[in-house]
């Protein structure tokens, strides 16, 4: 499988040039490259699995982003093989219900402190929703209907609990200090501390999102996804409870306005004060995406002829 980078006309278009299925990804928005040295916290709609390979995708030439950052999962997840991975690189799995929810924002938080800046983390991946949109939208709609609250059909409400925990830590960890036994020295970058909150939106084309399957057999016919980046300073993010959920579901009404229009017009509309949105070009490695490809389907691989194995030792 080969890549090359080809220019989009309103925004920057990475392509993957097998003829026979064509993955395409289109940036617009504010450009997150510039804050990649930075810790921030990405806020994403989830639409469907597929959701993270896009943007494995378009973080690939964010520096070291892709190699320090964190993500929040599913706790299913914790048993294929990309899950062992993610619990040697010290990614959480989040168990989703009402029964689970307060011992999972305590789990949340005591594996921040224990890990997110000793282990150098950067950038941290959630999705508010907490789960996909086919799964939840109803739900949010009545709650919505109840509560007096928007009317949202391209995304849901948010859940504030895992954004809470992950603000209120991180923030609370720049004020105090993380000291190490036998570290003194931090690096200048570290002390900065939480930076940003990017709050990204991901568009499939005639809302079809694109599943994990289809992005490793290329069975779906050539598409495009988009991504839209906001970025907001942490400063002007409020932490009280009333306010910060108030921020949120404000951001999520944007989202909703986003989807409208590129559903409508197939194009993210230009930020504030813009005519229309430039194109960035992307340098990414077809050496290192090579490898990566090749490192998912031999544990694929493995992992299928592991549980094979079990399988017939039981049965």
């Amino acid at each position: 499988m080969t890549w090359t980078l080809v220019k989009a006309g309103q925004g920057r278009t990475h392509r993957n040039t097998d003829t026979k299925s064509v993955a395409k990804v289109v940036e617009w928005g504010d450009n997150v490259h510039s804050i990649s040295e930075d810790e921030a916290v990405m806020l994403v709609n989830h639409q469907s699995t597929g959701d993270v390979c896009t943007l494995m995708m378009c973080l690939q030439d964010k520096g070291t982003v892709v190699r320090q950052m964190m993500w929040l999962m599913d706790h299913i997840f914790k048993y294929t093989n990309f899950g062992i991975v993610s619990l040697v690189h010290g990614d959480f799995f989040i168990r989703q219900g009402k029964a689970y929810r307060d011992q999972q924002l305590v789990l949340l938080k005591d594996h921040l402190e224990k890990y997110y800046r000793s282990r150098d983390r950067k950038w941290i991946i959630l999705f508010p929703e907490g789960g996909f949109l086919r799964k939840r939208r109803e739900t949010s709609q009545l709650y919505a209907k109840k509560n007096s609250l928007p009317h949202l059909t391209h995304v849901t409400l948010p859940r504030l609990g895992a954004t809470q925990v992950i603000l209120n830590t991180l923030l609370a960890q720049q004020q105090n200090g993380t000291p190490t036994a036998g570290i003194t020295e931090v690096k200048e970058r570290k002390q900065k501390g939480l930076q940003w909150v990017i709050d990204a939106t991901i568009g499939y084309p005639n809302a079809h999102p694109i599943d994990i399957q289809t992005w490793i057999l290329g069975y779906r016919q050539p598409t495009v996804t988009h991504v839209y980046y906001r970025i907001y300073p942490i400063k002007d993010v409020p932490m009280e409870t009333e306010a910060l959920t108030d921020w949120l579901y404000k951001r999520f009404v944007e989202k909703e306005d986003l989807l409208a229009h590129f559903y409508e017009t197939g194009a993210f509309p230009p930020l504030k004060g813009q005519s229309k949105t430039s194109s960035r070009q992307m340098t990414l490695s077809n050496t290192w995406l090579f490898l990566v490809q090749s490192l998912a389907f031999l544990s694929g691989y493995m992992w299928y002829c592991l549980l094979q194995y079990f399988y017939q030792s039981l049965f």
